[in-house]
């Protein structure tokens, strides 16, 4: 296995922090909150928390001494959503933890004061979370997993592996997923240029998502690519059983779609978001203020490719591209 790097861009590596952030911590024990719009029995998500919290312990923030962690597990239930983000700002934590979009929605609708720091998610500008990159401006400042552009990407890989590919079906839960259009429009330029056609579908929850994928499944030459959410990435071994069941092949973000049987995943290393999002978090409680601190892009991606699925769907997949991965699942 092998780790590429990759930067598209990274925006300030090289902005000086305020020197407020070069202070000591105090003896006081510090407290963050944490808002998961997943659940809790998800292992993977347990995994970007644990990366979260060892790199805060890394930077001397020891848990249960200097800093305590409340958690909020919501799902992808958009009234409890609200509910547990009240809960936290009654809190009156120091910081609180985002993880995705709809989580960052409903805390800046909440508090404009408590500093929010989003882990992972899609374009802040366009969402309205932070003024700019370089100068988000307001409470909330962190990392965001993927340009709208990997959209492309996708269907590109796909097609690599699937050659006789003439459909593409994109499942899509409005709530966590806002952002579906900037997408959806990328995926049908780069779909054109293929003489693919795309099919996108609005599912509510896991029932809506089988029948749409059941649905598409009976097309001949139909691939899959779930849209970036929180909803999908909180249910990556459910999406793999599904391709698998109905014979798709298909294609996902997280390396976990791949790992438990879907075709192939190519995105940023969450994990590693959530590894540097200790850091974000380290200056705000050493006195930094969200709008001074640049967000920033993932820099690793990974590229998983499984062999197994690929011989069960009967495809080939080329030498080349195999050299290329960082993970040969067989």
């Amino acid at each position: 296995m092998r780790r590429r790097e990759f930067i598209p861009f990274l925006v300030g590596t090289t902005v000086a922090w305020p020197f407020a952030a070069q202070t000591q911590p105090s003896t006081k024990v510090r407290r963050i909150g944490v808002l998961l719009g997943y659940n809790e029995d998800e292992r993977e998500i347990q995994g970007w928390l644990g990366a979260f919290r060892e790199s805060m312990e890394k930077l001397g923030w020891a848990e249960g001494q200097s800093v305590t962690f409340d958690y909020r597990w919501v799902g992808n239930d958009a009234d409890l959503m609200i509910r547990a983000a009240k809960e936290l700002i009654a809190l009156q934590p120091d910081l609180i933890l985002s993880t995705g979009s709809p989580t960052t929605a409903v805390l800046l609708k909440q508090t404009h004061t408590i500093p929010v720091l989003f882990a992972n998610l899609v374009d802040p500008v366009g969402q309205g979370f932070v003024a700019s990159l370089s100068r988000p401006g307001g409470n909330a400042t962190g990392l965001v997993n993927l340009d709208p552009s990997m959209a492309s990407k996708w269907i590109e890989l796909l097609k690599q592996v699937a050659p006789q590919l003439t459909r593409v079906a994109i499942p899509f839960n409005p709530v966590s997923a806002p952002y579906a259009e900037t997408y959806l429009k990328v995926f049908r330029q780069a779909a054109s240029a293929l003489g693919v056609e795309v099919i996108d579908g609005s599912v509510s929850d896991m029932t809506a998502l089988e029948a749409f994928i059941a649905a598409q499944a009976r097309e001949p030459n139909t691939g899959i690519i779930p849209m970036p959410s929180t909803f999908s990435s909180g249910h990556t071994s459910e999406l793999a059983a599904m391709t698998k069941q109905y014979h798709l092949p298909g294609i996902y973000v997280v390396r976990s779609f791949a790992s438990a049987g879907g075709l192939l995943s190519y995105g940023n290393d969450v994990k590693d978001n959530y590894e540097r999002a200790g850091t974000f978090a380290d200056k705000i409680l050493r006195g930094a203020k969200p709008s001074d601190i640049p967000v920033q892009f993932p820099t690793k991606f990974n590229l998983v490719i499984n062999l197994k699925t690929a011989k069960t769907l009967g495809l080939t997949v080329p030498l080349p591209l195999q050299a290329s991965a960082d993970e040969l699942v067989d």
